[in-house]
C-alpha cells in the first residue's frame, strides 16, 4: 500500500483541492471509452486524466512563416485541442489506451517520438506552425480563429506529410459517415495492385457485390475519424446530449472538440451532466528538444484540476472524434453506432454502408505534389 501511495503521493497533494469538488456519488466516470467508479478509483481516475497529452497557448517560438506570430496566445486554442484529439489517437495506436504516464519516469520511444510531432517548430509535422499554414488553404489567415471543422480539415491535410504514422483520416460530410468510402481509404491492397485507386473498389466489389458490403481487408490503415456536427442552433438542443453522452463511452473516443463561443475546449469524458475539458488557455514557454534527443514533458500534462461544464452550456458546434487501429475496432464502432446513436428519433448523425449517389464521388486524398507547409 505505502508503495502505491508514494506513487500518487505528488499528484494527491496537486489534486487534493479537486478531489473536494468532485461530488460525492456513486455516478461512474467516463474518461475516453474507460469508466471510473468516482468512490473507489479517484486516484487512477485523476492519472488517467493526467496521462492525456495537454497542449496549450505557448510563447517565444520562432515567428509563424518567419514573419508572424511567435506566440498563438488568443487565437490558436482550436488548434492545440485539434493537436491533443490527434496525440490521444497516436498514443492508441502506438502505446494503446491503458497507457499511463508517470511524473519522471522514462518513457517508451514512441512517447517521446508522439511528443516531437508537436512541439513549436515548423519541422514538425503537427506543430502549431504547419496548422496555422495549412489553415491558409481552408481560408483562415495565420492568428485567426478555427473552428472545428477548419481543424479537422488540417489535420486530414496533414496526416498525408506523416509517413511515420501512416493515419487515414476521415473527416464526415454533412453529419454522414459513409462505410464504403472509410473502407476504400483504409484498405491497403498487397502492393502489386499499384493502381490502388483503379483496382480498389473492383477487386472489393467482386465477391461482395450481392451483399452490399466489403471484404475483409488485407491490411488496414489506422483510421481516425473526426465527425463534425452542428447539435442545435444557438446552443445545444437537450435532444442529443444522451447521444453525445454515449459517444465518451464507446471504446474507440477520442472526446470532442468544442467549447463556447471564441474558447475551444478538448471534452475528455463526462461525470453526471457535466463534461470533463482539458482547458488549453494558459500560457506556457516554448518547450524544445534537449541535447540528448528527448523532450522535457512536465508542462505537456495537466496536473490541477481538470476543468466541468454543464453539457447544455456547450456551443452547438462541435467534432466528434474516434479511432479505429485495426479494421474490426471500426465494424464493432459501426454496430455501437447503429445501437446507440441511430435509435434516437432525432439522430446526431448518420451511417451508411454506401456513398450517397448524389454526392460527389469519394476520392481517397492523396499527398499533394507541391509541399506548401513549409516542412
Amino acid at each position: 500500500f505505502l508503495s502505491v501511495l508514494s506513487k500518487y503521493e505528488n499528484q494527491i497533494t496537486i489534486f487534493a483541492d479537486y478531489l473536494e469538488e468532485f461530488p460525492d456519488t456513486d455516478e461512474l466516470v467516463w474518461i475516453l471509452g474507460k469508466q471510473h467508479l468516482l468512490k473507489t478509483e479517484k486516484s487512477k481516475l485523476l492519472s488517467d486524466i493526467s496521462a492525456r497529452l495537454w497542449f496549450t497557448y505557448r510563447r517565444k517560438f520562432s515567428p509563424i512563416g518567419g514573419t508572424g506570430p511567435s506566440s498563438d496566445a488568443g487565437w490558436g486554442c482550436m488548434l492545440r485541442c485539434g493537436q491533443m484529439m490527434l496525440a490521444q489517437a497516436l498514443i492508441c495506436r502506438h502505446l494503446g489506451r491503458d497507457w499511463n504516464w508517470e511524473k519522471q519516469k522514462e518513457q517508451p520511444k514512441e512517447y517521446q517520438r508522439i511528443l516531437q510531432c508537436f512541439l513549436d517548430r515548423k519541422d514538425c509535422c503537427y506543430s502549431i506552425h504547419q496548422m496555422a499554414q495549412m489553415g491558409v488553404g481552408e481560408g483562415k489567415s495565420i492568428g485567426e480563429w478555427f473552428g472545428p471543422n477548419t481543424v479537422a480539415q488540417v489535420l486530414k491535410k496533414l496526416a498525408l506529410f506523416d509517413e511515420w504514422n501512416s493515419l487515414a483520416v476521415y473527416v464526415s460530410m454533412d453529419n454522414t459517415v459513409v462505410i464504403e468510402d472509410i473502407k476504400k481509404m483504409c484498405c491497403i491492397l498487397p502492393s502489386s495492385a499499384d493502381t490502388v485507386g483503379e483496382s480498389l473498389p473492383s477487386a472489393l466489389n467482386a465477391s461482395n457485390q450481392s451483399r452490399g458490403t466489403f471484404a475483409c481487408c488485407p491490411a488496414w490503415k489506422p483510421l481516425l475519424l473526426i465527425v463534425p456536427l452542428r447539435l442545435g442552433i444557438n446552443q445545444i438542443n437537450p435532444v442529443y446530449v444522451d447521444a453525445f453522452k454515449e459517444c465518451f463511452k464507446m471504446p474507440q473516443s477520442l472526446g470532442a472538440l468544442g467549447g463556447k463561443p471564441n474558447n475551444a475546449y478538448y471534452f475528455i469524458g463526462f461525470l453526471g451532466d457535466e463534461l470533463i475539458f482539458l482547458d488549453p488557455h494558459t500560457t506556457q514557454t516554448f518547450v524544445d528538444t534537449e541535447e540528448n534527443g528527448t523532450v522535457d514533458d512536465q508542462t505537456f500534462h495537466c496536473l490541477q484540476a481538470p476543468q466541468r461544464m454543464n453539457i447544455l452550456n456547450l456551443d452547438p458546434s462541435v467534432a466528434l472524434g474516434f479511432f479505429c487501429k485495426e479494421e474490426k475496432d471500426f465494424d464493432s464502432w459501426c454496430s455501437l453506432v447503429q445501437k446507440e446513436i441511430l435509435k434516437e428519433n432525432l439522430r446526431m448523425f448518420e451511417l451508411v454502408q454506401k456513398h450517397p449517389s448524389h454526392w460527389p464521388p469519394f476520392v481517397p486524398p492523396a499527398k499533394p505534389e507541391v509541399t506548401t507547409t513549409g516542412a
